[in-house]
């Protein structure tokens, strides 16, 4: 886990305030420690993407509001279809095909 400093340090021109509002809107959920926060590798990766998101290509806070739900739901379905694929695999051989056939159908 990182420590809030090292994420400030990491992140070129990112404030603290910024990161704190970031929190506050809920789309970075870092564990709280003492008086700030502890990051996991999938919280910095998140940030990468909100930093590149309101930095490169200057997206505005209700721009994002909208962005990261969608972001956020795009990946449930993967894991779910990825979920579901491994069911379909662990089938006997019959099974799956029949489901095939019903997919190409459709």
């Amino acid at each position: 886990m990182r420590e809030e400093t090292e994420i400030l340090d990491l992140f070129s021109g990112l404030r603290r305030e910024t990161l704190h509002l970031w929190i506050e809107r809920g789309w970075l959920a870092p564990a709280r420690a003492g008086g700030g926060y502890r990051f996991r590798e999938i919280d910095v990766a998140r940030l990468r993407l909100i930093f590149e998101f309101s930095t490169e290509l200057a997206m505005d806070d209700e721009a994002l509001d909208v962005v990261l739900p969608l972001l956020d739901q795009l990946h449930g379905l993967r894991r779910e279809l990825q979920r579901l694929a491994g069911a379909v695999n662990a089938q006997p051989e019959e099974v799956r095909a029949r489901i095939m056939a019903h997919l190409d159908e459709g």
